[in-house]
């Protein structure tokens, strides 16, 4: 039997998996991190929580397997934008900003000064962006110069990881396409933008397609996991691509929705499409040869959570009490509040926001409050505004002539019948869910065995593997109800454009 390692670098942990061939679950193992908010809008990470995260659980999914020969590769995927600096030695210099920080807003503008926003959306494919990593080098050499004299390379959080486990200095197609760095539609870094940007090309890694091989297991790194040196280390994928592979979206006319952290409506396509206004964002996918549009909500999940950790203690204690998920009784509740949380819509800018307004200075908003509503509606409308947000990104896709005839639910948030519904709801179509639970995770594995040569490709990989489980149809009546609350929705954020511009120089 031959057995594949995925491992996703999260936002809020880290989890490794261990797959047989036939994508079948044999081990699993994660390890929680924090984050850190030195200063509003910022946020920051340790690789080397990433590091010590990896190595713990790499060394327990390798336990349940007693010949380790038989554990052949592993596929690497990971939040994506971060800039991770490392100086001469290979040590790190300073904590990674990582994809939610929003301190570059100067940096942008900086970007479209020394080159037009439409040469930025012709070669990166995306224009000039606050959370991704382009920026956050700049904001680097401008306010922190000695931290940018001493680095000598420049990697992504999935691909420090990469480092660690094989001393290798690269990276592959999709998380490069999100440093702002890469020519996306020729799959390789572009010089005129690093020139433009006085980038030292040999900062960066060597860029692989997903399913390439990018080397082996050090010696020492196998020791401490209880790994052979002939486990092969693939490209992998930034988190969304490898979660689209990972839940079978690897053809035209595929999309999926994921809410974990942050939330994503995924496309596939076979060919480069790239909206002119710059809301969405297309990036090379972990299928060789092709492309992905994507959407991103930036607090979705994390709208939740905070929600939870700071007002729903009570949830939390009774689901100790009663040993269950502290989300399950969160659900109960919502499902017995009607569709629109009685007039109260949530705003879920607690991150600022990317698609489709890329303002890095909108915040979160409770709107319609009254003293009819409960902590239930809150929640719900929580969920509501997560969901909103999410169908402004399927709009811009059906804008752009992007044709999906099946979506998928993934994440976190994807396991949420009440979210799954929303979603049917205010997309009015079916929304369906794969057997298989562990996205990013299978997507990585999935890639690792095509550069093992275990399967022919990543399509054939995906149809012999993944399998759908649970179907949600829209409710016609609610389909109504959510259209007339999305229009108020929208509305909210052209009218407090203006405010949050000036809450911000306060």
């Amino acid at each position: 039997m031959n057995y594949l390692i995925g491992i996703d670098v999260g936002t809020s942990a880290t989890k490794t998996v261990l797959f047989d061939e036939a994508g079948t679950v044999v081990a699993t193992a994660s390890c929680e991190y924090p984050m850190y908010q030195p200063e509003n809008g910022w946020a920051e990470q340790k690789p080397e929580d990433w590091r010590d995260a990896v190595l713990a659980t790499l060394k327990t999914v390798a336990e349940a397997v007693e010949n380790k020969e038989e554990i052949k590769g592993i596929g690497l995927s990971g939040q994506m934008h971060g800039l991770v600096m490392l100086d001469e030695a290979g040590q790190v210099i300073r904590p990674s900003i990582i994809w939610c920080d929003q301190r570059t807003g100067k940096e942008v503008e900086d970007m479209l000064e020394i080159m037009p926003r439409e040469r930025w959306i012709e070669i990166t494919a995306n224009p000039p962006l606050t959370g991704w990593t382009a920026a956050k080098i700049l904001w680097v050499r401008k306010n922190e110069p000695e931290h940018y004299k001493r680095c000598r390379h420049i990697l992504l959080p999935k691909d420090y990881i990469r480092y660690i486990l094989t001393g290798e200095f690269a990276t592959e197609v999709s998380d490069a396409s999100g440093m702002q760095l890469l020519d996306v539609p020729k799959r390789c870094w572009s010089a005129e933008v690093l020139n433009a940007l006085s980038i030292d090309p040999a900062l960066l890694g060597t860029v692989y397609e997903s399913c390439e091989v990018t080397g082996t297991l050090l010696p020492e790194i196998a020791q401490k996991t209880g790994l052979t040196c002939d486990v092969k280390v693939v490209g992998g994928a930034g988190d969304n691509a490898a979660a689209a592979v990972g839940t079978g979206i690897v053809r035209d006319k595929t999309a999926f929705t994921t809410i974990g952290t942050s939330g994503v409506v995924f496309a596939h396509s076979s060919k480069v499409s790239i909206d002119p206004k710059g809301r969405v964002h297309t990036c090379c996918c972990a299928v060789p040869g092709a492309w992905h549009i994507m959407g991103v909500t930036q607090g979705a999940g994390l709208s939740l959570k905070w929600f939870k950790d700071q007002l729903c203690q009570d949830y939390v204690g009774k689901a100790e009490e009663a040993g269950k998920d502290v989300y399950d009784l969160i659900n109960e509740d919502v499902n017995k509040i009607p569709a629109g949380s009685e007039r109260l819509i949530y705003l879920p800018y607690l991150m600022g926001e990317r698609t489709p307004h890329l303002d890095p200075d909108c915040r979160g908003v409770f709107f319609g409050l009254s003293a009819i509503h409960t902590k239930a509606h809150m929640l719900r409308a929580v969920m509501e505004g997560v969901s909103y947000s999410l169908c402004d990104c399927n709009q811009i896709l059906k804008e752009m002539g992007v044709e999906v005839t099946q979506m998928m639910a993934c994440g976190g948030g994807g396991k949420s019948p009440n979210w799954r519904q929303m979603l049917a709801d205010l997309y009015n179509c079916t929304v369906k869910t794969v057997k298989q639970s562990e996205g990013p995770a299978l997507g990585a594995a999935i890639l690792a065995g095509v550069g093992c040569g275990i399967y022919p490709s990543v399509e054939e990989a995906c149809d012999a593997i993944i399998r759908e489980e649970n179907s949600t149809e829209p409710i016609k009546e609610t389909v109504k109800t959510y259209r007339a609350y999305h229009e108020v929705y929208q509305s909210l954020y052209r009218s407090l454009k203006e405010d949050y511009k000036k809450l911000a120089k306060l």
